[in-house]
């Protein structure tokens, strides 16, 4: 047999082997994305169904990536609808726009005013609280009971005040809070506000089109990769 007949078939047996290995071994499981359609007409059953006990999302930043462990048994309820969303794309080219330093990093409104438009109402039920809001941890923006919907916080020093307020965390950074501490923080309330303070509507209007001309300088995710356990 000629030799560079037999090179040849020696990388194409190499690169099979590789590739078979790498998918018998790959751990944990990325969650596969799918389309826009559950962003835009959200099915009640797919919306209740739970998510694992354990789970991460990586979240790609612009000032890095941020690695968020969520654990259900902290709040269900917070911890499905987050799972959802991930699992979506919800997440994906989202600003972080309401940072305020020694306080919160706040995100959760889509870059589409369609899909801002179609959540902006569906509220769910409290979880109780069950883990203070320390240092890394997150959760759901509210404007009162039973309201949240898909803001969300990062705790970016310990706020145990908000636990008396009925804030529940729902997971943790376990990866990534230096990334967490270095999104930009200059705009402070004014590229959006808080969700209480009501001056959301211009997001809501023109999504990330408004954001990217009146307020260049927020950070972003870039894109948020669910890893779930085998």
């Amino acid at each position: 047999m000629p030799r560079a007949l037999i090179t040849r078939l020696f990388r194409t047996l190499s690169t099979a082997l590789c590739v078979g290995a790498m998918a018998a071994c790959a751990t944990p499981r990325i969650a596969m994305r799918s389309d826009s359609t559950p962003l835009l007409h959200p099915e009640s059953a797919a919306l209740s169904t739970p998510a694992p006990p354990l789970f991460q999302v990586r979240f790609e930043t612009t000032q890095g990536p941020i690695v968020i462990t969520v654990h259900r048994d902290w709040a269900p309820i917070g911890a499905d609808r987050f799972y959802y969303l991930a699992r979506n794309g919800f997440f994906d080219g989202e600003r972080f726009f309401r940072v305020r330093a020694n306080y919160i990093a706040q995100f959760g409104l889509n870059g589409d005013p369609a899909v801002i438009a179609t959540w902006k109402n569906r509220t769910m039920p409290d979880d109780s609280v069950r883990v203070s809001n320390l240092r890394g941890t997150l959760g759901y923006a509210m404007t009162g009971p039973n309201t949240r919907t898909t803001q969300i916080y990062f705790n970016l020093v310990d706020n145990p005040q908000l636990d008396s307020q009925g804030f529940a965390p729902f997971g943790t950074v376990t990866s990534g809070m230096d990334a967490v501490l270095r999104l930009y923080s200059g705009y402070g309330e004014n590229a959006g506000g808080g969700v209480r303070a009501g001056k959301q509507g211009l997001i809501e209007a023109g999504g990330n089109a408004y954001l990217s001309r009146a307020f260049p300088k927020l950070d972003y995710i870039k894109r948020a990769i669910v890893i779930e356990p085998n």
